[in-house]
């Protein structure tokens, strides 16, 4: 489905969305002579753009998620309470809602957006500019998986500034048993007995896992855009299908480093325990020792069921949401300017 311009603004049929006049067709392309071509809107779009639509991506996917990433952060405990047990995401949120009430599974779920706004509306801003300018550099105004893996990774250095301690805070109230009824409550407590840097002791982690999560997303995304849609139109499908196989691709390959970001986080005292660990634990490197130490091999890959079931609609979600809202609002100041 690609931007056509008809009706009221029709003088800009057939130009492309950076102002080139030139045909959407291009060396002998099929596109119809009244078709915009959506490649090029990312040129136009204003950074005003990029954030906006990216806020809008991020809050709708995790909020849309946030029950199965409830699970997740729960299937991944090194030593669970035998009541909080699952063999299965639908199993465990049925057991959650069940013993625990209907809200249970969205405990958190507050801080949670108040994260997500800002944080995607710097990623995606930071993405679609560090690409175009390295795509510059390296290809010519093509497209370089190295310029789109490069991008996604300076992506997440924002992104994880900001989201770091909203996941602290949520994946503690997530925990069975949490003692923190408030988000508020939790970033108080967390503050009085541990000290800011709690919000932040998992931050080398989580960039260790989300840097190749995120290198691995964007090249697979780019990669397969260009197998499914190629023309790269405003095409829905091919936003979500892209979107949902990258995402799930990079969620497998980088579960280990989830496991240990969420025992940093939560510093699960019963697992602390168990390894004859005393105070807190800090670093990937001790993260790493202490789940081989208490699981093995398999420990790397707890919850690795419930991360790709939550990671694949998530960037499915992410995806669809923040084309649509690109596309929807540089149409919308093309078409302000375009005069009658």
């Amino acid at each position: 489905m690609e931007l056509r311009r008809g009706g009221v603004g029709s003088q800009a049929v057939g130009r492309r969305m950076d102002g080139d006049t030139r045909d959407g067709g291009g060396g002998g392309g099929s596109k119809d002579a009244g078709s915009e071509d959506y490649e090029n809107l990312p040129t136009s779009a204003s950074i005003t753009t990029h954030m906006t639509a990216g806020a809008m991506a991020g809050i709708l996917e995790h909020s849309v998620m946030y029950p199965v990433d409830s699970v997740k952060t729960r299937m991944q405990s090194l030593h669970p309470d035998p009541k909080a047990q699952y063999t299965s995401v639908y199993g465990a949120l049925k057991k959650i809602v069940r013993t625990e009430g209907f809200w249970r599974p969205l405990r958190g779920i507050n801080v949670m957006v108040m994260g997500a706004g800002p944080a995607h509306a710097m990623y995606f801003a930071c993405y679609e500019n560090m690409k175009r300018t390295l795509n510059d550099v390296f290809h010519h105004r093509g497209n370089s998986h190295l310029a789109n893996g490069i991008a996604g990774s300076m992506a997440t250095l924002l992104h994880d500034a900001v989201m770091n301690p909203a996941e602290v805070v949520k994946q503690r109230m997530q925990m069975y048993n949490s003692p923190h009824r408030s988000a508020l409550s939790c970033i108080r407590t967390v503050w009085r007995t541990e000290g800011l840097e709690a919000f932040y002791r998992s931050y080398t982690t989580q960039l260790t896992m989300n840097i190749p999560f995120q290198a691995i997303h964007f090249i697979t995304y780019e990669f397969l855009q260009e197998q499914v849609n190629p023309h790269r139109g405003y095409n829905p499908q091919s936003h979500i299908i892209s979107g949902g196989l990258a995402g799930a691709i990079a969620a497998a390959a980088t579960t280990p480093l989830d496991v240990c970001k969420t025992l940093l986080n939560t510093q699960e005292h019963v697992a602390l325990s168990l390894a004859n660990i005393s105070g807190r634990l800090s670093g990937m490197a001790n993260a790493f020792r202490t789940v081989y130490q208490l699981n093995g091999l398999p420990g790397y890959f707890k919850g690795v069921q419930a991360r790709v079931i939550y990671q694949m609609p998530s960037t499915a979600i992410s995806w669809s949401v923040y084309e649509f809202f690109k596309y929807f609002l540089t149409k919308h100041n093309l078409d302000t300017r375009t005069p009658y």
